[in-house]
């Protein structure tokens, strides 16, 4: 097969099997498989099977093992095709490698055999480079027919990179060798841990949460011309080089508004943050650690309190503390984090700050609705004669479309605006559908996706997120809401 072809699977039970040729110098290469719902996520950790977990609970997969010959090695997993549940739409079989590269493996091969008949059905050669996780095909559902697809998709974030796209967890332990599956002590996959983001540079110590702030009316402010960069409380205490940031930040803020017709706007400023296992590799890259410094520049322009209230969610939403803009390092340091649940490190927990949530509380799975909701209760017992401008960050899987138009429906005559920003998955649902959605007073909902907002420049950044938010102070006023 070539890369990208199908072919109809018409055996019962079948055998996917990755074969290589060993010698000095090769990795050694463990088969893995997922099991997928029609959103492309699995339902929870359960659907991950490998060397370490290696028979699915619904008896439909399992990893058979290695068996090493004298020139060459197989790993095998088995499919009964008959016994997938269901909601399962998809078995995305992968691969990754221990203690070197698969541009390092010679003879990759993967094969689909008919496990009854022992006869090959598929047989697919795979070249790779610098990776060190790969996919190298899947078993998918059309028309209630089973098709097998040639894939191979590597991946240089290894095996945390790969699983972490389908909605696995994996915790940040440190690597461990990659032993034989029936060592003692089950084996850790090298590269199922993300290299934690680098610790900020000192600052004083963060304050203890406070219980939610009073409700505060707009500042007034001393700047040379309308729009201007603001003073903000805290600021003096940030790390020279992050503090010469924000200014430049700010300014960039105060220019957008400027662009559209908004200099004078204040507002109070929410956060959210998804945390579902999907997004672990942003996190783990420091992505999300600068996305919140970056919105850290929009709150300390649109409210001068030093003040921007923030909230993670996944299965579950939580309330994070306060980030105060003096203490952003540390809130950094404390508080991006994603799901804790600990795939490969099962019964060990991590000690938390008294600050800190308990991430696997919050779980791995998507429920936009459930934080909404409890960003509006907050506002509603807040109130604050500023509007509220809510900065909501996802990675897509949105699957509870009723439930978040029902809420965001319903916030139509409530004082915030709710900017959502997609980061480069897909499947957005109804949050890019519902500017088109008749029936609201006024449009509450802005939403723009970018591939990697690491490489977007501030300037652009801040303009898209900003050119709704004054159009809707207008038609919200006009209509009587603010």
């Amino acid at each position: 097969m070539s890369k990208g072809s199908n072919l109809p699977v018409d055996a019962r039970v079948v055998r996917v099997e990755l074969a290589w040729v060993t010698g000095a110098g090769v990795p050694d290469i463990d088969a893995s498989a997922l099991l997928l719902t029609e959103a492309g996520r699995v339902r929870d950790d359960g659907d991950f099977v490998f060397y370490n977990q290696p028979r699915h609970a619904s008896g439909a997969v399992t990893h058979l093992g290695k068996q090493r010959g004298t020139r060459e090695t197989t790993d095998t997993v088995e499919v009964d095709l008959g016994a997938v549940e269901g909601t399962v739409e998809r078995i995305v079989l992968c691969a990754s490698a221990d203690g070197g590269t698969f541009g390092q493996v010679p003879g990759l091969v993967l094969r689909l055999l008919d496990a009854g008949a022992g006869t090959e059905l598929a047989r697919f050669d795979m070249a790779a480079g610098t990776e060190t996780a790969f996919i190298g095909g899947e078993l998918y559902r059309r028309q209630g027919k089973w098709k097998f697809r040639a894939v191979g998709q590597g991946y240089a974030s290894g095996l945390a990179g790969l699983a972490t796209d389908f909605g696995i967890t994996v915790d940040d332990a440190a690597p461990v060798s990659s032993a034989s599956p029936t060592a003692t002590t089950p084996p850790v996959p090298p590269e199922a841990t993300a290299a934690p983001v680098p610790p900020p540079p000192p600052v004083p110590p963060a304050v203890p949460a406070t219980p939610d702030r009073q409700p505060s009316v707009p500042h007034s402010h001393s700047h040379s011309h309308p729009g201007a960069p603001r003073l903000t409380k805290g600021e003096e205490r940030l790390p020279v080089d992050m503090r010469k940031r924000l200014s430049l930040r700010k300014e960039q803020v105060a220019v957008s508004l400027r662009k559209h017709g908004a200099a004078e706007v204040t507002a109070r400023v929410i956060l959210v943050l998804d945390a579902s296992g999907s997004m672990s590799f942003l996190y783990s890259k420091g992505v999300v650690a600068d996305v919140v410094e970056r919105m850290a520049a929009v709150a300390a322009q649109l409210d001068d309190d030093g003040e921007m209230q923030a909230w993670t969610f996944a299965s579950n939403p939580a309330r994070l503390p306060d980030l105060r803009l003096g203490e952003l390092p540390e809130w950094l340091r404390l508080h991006v984090r994603v799901g804790e649940m600990g795939l490969f490190r099962r019964g060990r927990k991590k000690g938390l700050e008294p600050s800190q949530v308990d991430m696997r509380d919050v779980g791995i799975q998507n429920e936009e609705q459930k934080v909404i909701a409890e960003v509006r209760a907050f506002v509603r017992e807040s109130p604050t004669s500023a509007p509220t401008l809510v900065l909501f960050f996802s990675d897509g899987g949105v699957y509870r479309n009723k439930e978040i138009e029902r809420e965001l429906r319903e916030a139509v005559e409530e004082p915030v605006f709710w900017q959502f920003v997609g980061l480069g998955r897909s499947n957005y649902g109804v949050l890019e559908r519902f500017d088109t959605l008749p029936g609201r007073r006024v449009d509450n909902v802005g939403f723009f996706a970018v591939d990697d907002i690491s490489t977007v420049p501030d300037a652009e950044l801040y303009d898209r997120l900003l050119s709704e938010f004054p159009q809707w102070i207008t038609a919200a006023g006009r209509a009587g809401i603010l």
